[in-house]
């Protein structure tokens, strides 16, 4: 057999040739990078502590608890139409090339997206909102099903999930999911206070005001000449920044906001999943060994294409 495909090696067309010897360079330096991707990220996981809401430090941390729906912002997956945390989803639709060599058959994409709501994370101590834009999230299920329709019937996903062995139609539909459960996050964690800047706050009152000139005129033109002078508009700003300071003594009371965001380095990974975090670096190390085989056998598939072309 290995003598057979010497003999294709060697009557390959030079063009032929170099493009394959190409692909299996690009793959190799694309396999090397993902084994120490994928073992940095388990010593990330490894390495970070798991801190709790209520004391998490402003930085990147780790991470544990509940993934649950915000009530007043439900999300639902656009094939399946189940409510979950977040989505990504591919609609294809198959394809024949028809020519003298034969029949080729391939999928096309023609819709994909992701869910960039926040989701809300609870642990004990307290409440996180999660904003998935530039995660890398580990789902909690990915199927896979058939229609003949661009966008599937409702109820036509697989019931029990997983992959519709019958792949029957034309469409092939792909959709994965974090649902409502445990959730474990390693991101960049920020606090944000619901008190803003009285100055701020009263210059947007006075904008407002000014909006309304009957009601400004009303309220301030103390001498009824239909114009507001330097003193009215003195006594104005002082209305509006005794109301801002109100505002702002009001809102005090109110929780600060909790949430974990992409940090926007590379060393801090922003992942997110529905799996412990032993599970995780298990999986991030595992995909690290099945890289390192696939570097090793692009490799030697390389040095044997060059050493039968040109020994």
């Amino acid at each position: 057999m290995l003598e057979s495909l010497a003999v294709n090696v060697r009557g390959m067309e030079s063009g032929s040739f170099w493009i394959v010897t190409l692909l299996l360079i690009a793959a190799t330096i694309f396999l090397f990078f993902y084994i120490w991707r994928s073992l940095h990220r388990a010593r990330v996981i490894e390495d970070t502590p798991t801190a709790k809401i209520r004391s998490a430090h402003q930085g990147y941390v780790e991470l544990e608890g509940e993934g649950e729906l915000i009530a007043t912002l439900p999300i639902t997956a656009p094939l399946s139409h189940y409510q979950c945390l977040w989505y990504r989803f591919v609609v294809e639709r198959k394809e024949t090339r028809y020519s003298s060599k034969g029949n080729q058959t391939h999928w096309r994409k023609v819709h994909d997206g992701s869910c960039e709501e926040p989701f809300l994370l609870r642990d004990e101590t307290g409440d996180c909102l999660v904003d998935p834009e530039g995660a890398e999230v580990t789902p909690t299920s990915k199927d896979v099903w058939y229609g003949h329709s661009e966008w599937p019937e409702p109820g036509s996903a697989p019931a029990g999930g997983g992959t519709q062995l019958l792949g029957l139609g034309k469409y092939r539909y792909t959709e994965e999911r974090l649902m409502p459960g445990p959730v474990y996050a390693l991101g960049q964690f920020k606090t944000f206070n619901s008190t803003g800047s009285v100055r701020d706050r009263t210059g947007e009152l006075l904008r407002e005001w000014k909006r309304d000139q009957a009601a400004l005129l009303a309220r301030f033109d103390s001498n009824n000449d239909g114009e507001i002078d330097v003193d009215e508009w003195n006594r104005a700003r002082d209305a509006a920044g005794k109301e801002a300071l109100r505002e702002q003594v009001s809102r005090q009371a109110e929780p600060p906001t909790n949430m974990l965001i992409k940090t926007g380095d590379r060393r801090q990974p922003f992942l997110v999943s529905a799996f412990p975090q032993t599970n995780l670096a298990s999986r991030y190390r595992n995909r690290a060994r099945f890289s390192l085989a696939g570097t090793f056998v692009a490799l030697a598939v390389l040095l044997w294409m060059l050493s039968v072309r040109w020994v």
